[in-house]
């Protein structure tokens, strides 16, 4: 269990690190929003991958981690757009 745990959060952190990477733009997130970020990216990308693919891999698996990555970017995006439609209205 604490493995898991552990390999949840360091997934996260390079998961969510890398989407910050890729996607331009300033983003002012901290440690813990990027581990955050990189968390929901993977329950995206492993959704998505179900989705497209069929089949559940319970595996560490380097296409989990590029799942995880591009969930995390589409995740940003969706976080940038809520944040610049909130804005806007207020």
């Amino acid at each position: 269990m604490i493995g898991f745990l552990i390999s949840l959060l360091v997934v996260g952190l390079i998961a969510g690190a890398l989407a910050r990477a890729l996607v331009p733009g300033a983003d002012p997130m901290s440690i813990p929003q990027t581990i955050l970020l990189g968390i929901v990216g993977s329950f995206i990308g492993g959704l998505l991958g179900n989705l497209l693919f069929g089949g559940f891999q319970a595996r560490f698996e380097p296409a989990g981690i590029i799942g995880s990555i591009i969930g995390a970017v589409l995740a940003l995006l969706a976080y940038r757009a809520f944040q610049r439609r909130s804005s806007t209205r207020a």
